[in-house]
């Protein structure tokens, strides 16, 4: 097979439908609009939505819940995840953005207490949950805040 004998496969590619080209293209004349109104004219038509003046479906439901927008959201590390770190390394939010364990910082770093730490590390972290800093602890490392 050399290059200049490619061919799409049959049926893949279809022409363009030319409307307003004569009686002859099954689309003259109206162009598949029809004759008059809102939806023959150029421009026309109505907006998403719109039901014809009854109250539209995103009008008639009810409004639910709240949404805050000066939400702080932050990285979550659970300590299980700080066992893959040498013994006596010092974890910084930095460095678990460099190893890849959190994609962005967002707000700052939170580390939480699932799973188990076997390893003596100084953690430093915007936050700490209880059980996240007595398993730090009781590893032989630090938790500080920053």
């Amino acid at each position: 097979m050399k290059i200049q004998e490619l061919r799409p496969a049959a049926g893949s590619r279809q022409k363009r439908t030319r409307v307003g080209r004569g009686i002859g293209s099954g689309l003259g004349k109206t162009s598949g609009c029809g004759h008059k109104g809102q939806k023959a004219r150029a421009g026309g038509g109505v907006r998403p939505g719109f039901e014809g003046g009854q109250m539209p479906l995103q009008r008639r439901l009810p409004k639910r819940g709240f949404n805050n927008i000066f939400k702080k959201e932050y990285a979550l590390v659970n300590v299980a995840e700080l066992n893959r770190f040498e013994e006596g390394t010092e974890i910084t939010p930095e460095l678990l953005l460099k190893s890849k364990v959190i994609k962005d910082l967002k707000a700052g770093l939170r580390v939480l207490g699932e799973g188990e730490l076997s390893k003596s590390l100084t953690v430093k972290a915007n936050h700490f949950s209880r059980a996240a800093q007595e398993k730090i602890q009781a590893a032989g490392g630090k938790a500080e805040v920053i």
